[in-house]
């Protein structure tokens, strides 16, 4: 059976090397080129340990010598993906893991990134399989959506889609590993500063509310506005994500149970537990585990999302991405479980 051609720009930092962990495994996936500036001519192995019998060098980034490749995951910074994009696309399908094709208005992405993009023109799909999935499947440049917006939107689209939930009062609470701030050290992240701290940070303003906006009102039929505050919690990787909504009418345990099990009931990646989801059932996986509470004093309905960000935030999902736009068994390479302990 014919292998896929796949190319991986920007193989060194933490999107890439999860995305290799996963291609390496991956029965369908040849992988042709890794690419880093910085690295260009070092093994692989020698920056990622953990794929130490992966006989490769970094590369160059050159979109034309890509052309063997039949998809090329770029996962490059936020308004660097811009500017290879277009070129790469000329040989071969994209899935790009950085911001620089998820909002659909792209004057709003000049607003939050502060910066003109120079290739407003690509048509992209968002790709969140599970509300995009046929869309997905003949796009030619797939936009992975941002670790926070998964775990947000996954929690919120049944409830918003039925309008159970009052769409001007919802307020997401998430917390985050350290990995998702990418793998150069800054103070914020390094281990003296948050090792033993919980850290909020652009507790109004952080850029993903613009994906959350728009997925959710995509699903409402209707402008959906969310409160959004992430915080920074010492551990490597993971994202819980709690959001707290307001009922517009009364709701039972069994009722908000069905609607969630129905919306998500042709989802290999989306389970509905029994209580609230704990991290550790998700981390090395790419799966997204929601449970919620209903509030029997006030009636609020808290629902609660675990992903790992680094696999069903970032890499895991832009495989389950590839593996649907190119008619292969969507969970393929993407069967492994959470790590416990």
């Amino acid at each position: 059976m014919a292998k896929l051609g796949v190319s991986v720009i920007g193989g060194s930092g933490y999107t890439g090397a999860e995305l290799l962990r996963i291609l390496v495994r991956h029965a369908r996936v040849r992988i042709r080129h890794v690419t880093s500036r910085e690295l260009s001519g070092t093994p692989v192995s020698q920056r990622l340990p953990n794929l130490n019998w992966l006989d490769m060098q970094y590369e160059m980034p050159v979109p034309k010598q890509l052309s063997d490749s039949d998809v090329v995951f770029v996962c490059t910074p936020h308004t660097s993906s811009m500017e290879i994009v277009p070129e790469v696309l000329e040989h071969c399908r994209v899935v790009d893991i950085s911001a620089d094709y998820r909002l659909a208005d792209r004057k709003l992405y000049e607003e939050i990134y502060e910066v003109k993009h120079t290739s407003p023109q690509l048509k992209s799909v968002y790709g969140l399989p599970e509300l995009h999935r046929n869309e997905i499947a003949s796009a030619d440049l797939v936009a992975n959506p941002g670790c926070y917006p998964t775990g947000a939107v996954l929690a919120l689209a049944p409830l918003v889609r039925k309008a159970l939930i009052e769409d001007d009062r919802i307020i997401i609470d998430a917390k985050s590993g350290s990995s998702g701030a990418g793998i150069k050290p800054t103070a914020f992240t390094s281990h003296a500063e948050c090792a033993n701290a919980v850290k909020p940070y652009n507790v109004t303003g952080h850029r993903h509310i613009a994906e959350i906006d728009q997925e959710l009102s995509l699903v409402a039929g209707k402008d959906v506005r969310v409160n959004f505050t992430p915080h920074l919690v010492p551990i490597s990787r993971g994202i819980l994500t709690t959001c707290h909504t307001f009922p517009t009418g009364k709701v039972t345990e069994d009722k908000v149970r069905s609607l969630f099990t129905d919306f998500y009931k042709d989802c290999p990646f989306v389970r509905i537990r029994p209580e609230v989801p704990d991290l550790r059932g998700v981390l090395g996986s790419n799966f997204c585990d929601i449970g919620f509470s209903i509030d029997a004093r006030t009636g609020r309905l808290v629902v609660v999302s675990a992903i790992d960000n680094l696999t069903k935030g970032a890499s895991g999902q832009a495989v389950q991405n590839m593996n649907i736009m190119f008619k292969l068994p969507e969970t393929l390479g993407l069967d492994s479980l959470g790590l416990y302990p």
